[in-house]
């Protein structure tokens, strides 16, 4: 019975992933938009120095809900606000996919920072994409103390529930679209 909650949650989870963005009602855009902002005040209020982050960074883009599950293959998917110069400009949608060890299913916030106007724009034009060699924080109360920007991005994760075993390798990829 577990197997196959698993394998129906990866199901939705893949087809999360190839749901469009661009034709999505104004109320979920501004559902995806407030769940940012309040994703915002939670990663400050687990480590009051990121604060910091969001004001000195180029351009960042918060993903509040980002559900991701696997059994074998696996997936993960989420929306989030795009902003530059601490204004909001654009939406962007994360799709992940990774193979491996790896087994059960969570929900997680995700913040990347551009440190840049062109790793800004490398995001924005939807040439960025994260491999297995790039690691993100999770966030903790000082985590961000001593993080540095990696080939202009810095990227920061708050796990929200679940419970996922994982050794794997995979992607993420994302598309932005301007508001």
């Amino acid at each position: 019975m577990k197997k196959v909650n698993v394998i129906w949650i990866v199901l939705m989870a893949c087809a999360m992933m190839i749901t469009p963005i661009f034709g999505q009602s104004r109320a979920k855009k501004n559902k995806i938009i407030a769940d940012s902002k309040m994703a915002k005040v939670e990663f400050i209020k687990t480590d009051p120095l990121m604060k910091g982050l969001f004001d000195k960074a180029y351009g960042y883009v918060i993903f509040p809900n980002v559900g991701k599950a696997g059994f074998g293959i696996g997936g993960a998917s989420g929306n989030g606000a795009v902003y530059e110069r601490n204004t909001l400009m654009g939406i962007a949608k994360l799709s992940q996919l990774s193979i491996g060890f790896q087994a059960g299913a969570q929900a997680y916030r995700e913040v990347i920072f551009f440190e840049t106007e062109a790793d800004m724009e490398r995001f924005k034009s939807s040439q960025l994409e994260f491999a297995a060699q790039v690691s993100a924080v999770a966030v903790t109360e000082g985590a961000s103390a001593n993080v540095k920007y990696a080939e202009g991005v810095m990227v920061f994760t708050m796990q929200k529930g679940g419970l996922m075993y994982e050794a794997s390798v995979g992607g993420q990829q994302f598309k932005f679209s301007k508001l």
